[in-house]
This record gives C-alpha cells, sequence and structure tokens, in this order.
C-alpha cells in the first residue's frame, strides 16, 4: 500500500512521485495544510448546514489522514494515473477516492499551484487570437489527416491500409503549420494502420 511513511524512505522515488522532496513536502504539510485544514473543513462543511442532521465532526470519517490524502493528489496530478490504479495503490474504492480527492482539492490548491482541471474553463479554439491566448508564443502546430482511400483487393493491403474505423481504408499525411496558417512542411503518405503518434516526419 501507497503511504507517505513508506514513500518518504525513498526519497528519489517520492519525487519521481510528487514533484516535491521529502523535506519540502513535510514543510507545505506542517507550515500550510495542517494549519488550514480545520478552518477548510469546518467551512466545507457549513455549507450544508440546512440539510445536516448531525453536528460538524460526526458521522463516518476518512479512512486516510489528511497527510496521505494530501500524497494522493500530489501522486494523482503528477503521474496522472486512473482512479482505478490510484485507489488499488492506497486500498480505497475508485469512487471514495475521487470524493476524497475533491475535498481536499480546494485546500491542497491553495498551497501547492497544480494544474486547473481544463474541462470547466476549455472552449473551442477558433481563431489565431484563441491560439495564442492558449499557447503564447508558438512557433508550429503538426497534426495528421486522414483521407479514404478505394477498398484494395490484396488481403495484405487491406489490413495494411485500415484504419481501424469500420470499413474505412485510409493514407495519412502529416502536415506542420506556422502560426500564420501556412503549411510550412508537409510528408509523403503513409498507410492508415499506422498510429498519428509514431508518424515519422
Amino acid at each position: 500500500m501507497l503511504s507517505n511513511a513508506r514513500l518518504s524512505k525513498k526519497p528519489i522515488l517520492f519525487k519521481s512521485f510528487t514533484g516535491l522532496t521529502v523535506r519540502g513536502f513535510d514543510d507545505i504539510y506542517d507550515n500550510e495544510m495542517a494549519k488550514r485544514y480545520c478552518l477548510h473543513e469546518i467551512k466545507r462543511l457549513s455549507n450544508r448546514e440546512d440539510r445536516r442532521e448531525r453536528s460538524i465532526g460526526a458521522g463516518r470519517h476518512f479512512k486516510l489522514d489528511v497527510k496521505n490524502r494530501f500524497l494522493m493528489l500530489l501522486v494523482y496530478y503528477r503521474l496522472y494515473i486512473t482512479y482505478t490504479l490510484a485507489g488499488f495503490l492506497l486500498d480505497l474504492d475508485q469512487s471514495n477516492l475521487c470524493r476524497d480527492m475533491q475535498k481536499i482539492e480546494p485546500l491542497v490548491r491553495k498551497c501547492v499551484p497544480i494544474p486547473q482541471k481544463m474541462y470547466k474553463t476549455a472552449k473551442r479554439i477558433r481563431t489565431l487570437e484563441d491560439v495564442e491566448q492558449c499557447f503564447p508564443g508558438f512557433i508550429a502546430f503538426v497534426d495528421c489527416t486522414e483521407q479514404q482511400v478505394p477498398r484494395p483487393e490484396s488481403k495484405t493491403r487491406k489490413k495494411a491500409y485500415h484504419s481501424g474505423k469500420r470499413k474505412r481504408h485510409t493514407i495519412k499525411t502529416q502536415i506542420m503549420v506556422n502560426n500564420q496558417g501556412i503549411i510550412i512542411y508537409k510528408t509523403g503518405h503513409k498507410r492508415g494502420k499506422r498510429h498519428d503518434y509514431i508518424f515519422n516526419i
């Protein structure tokens, strides 16, 4: 089971998993998290005062302590693992892990600069100004296009040109576009089976 006590014995792995040294993690926890946690919980639970039947502090407690939940969130953001894997590593049900992370995330965000979830602020990029705003100083974008071709007769060629979509045989071309919207480089055609990520420029 992954825990602060176990992981802190291996400083190299700790920094790789969390992005912080053991000492840096402890400093943030002692000076920021521990001091703010009680007030954060009172404020969070007070938002449900109209539906609350018992006083604040009653009910089932978290399985993990604050320090391990802080570690859990850092590992999730650093390694970007799935909830399923994180739950297995921490011996927690996937749904409980998700709820625990949502409850402590606002507090962690006040103490450590963690990435903002893009689905809350994302919008469709339509103009070069939008691109510049999302990716300041960009030089070029690289992407692949896919064009459908007639179905080959040979079984070998059918397999090579099949794109993975139903009854679609394609060729792919990789294109590089600069910040003026002009194509500055284009590869030759490749078979549709080739994945975009392993496309050779």
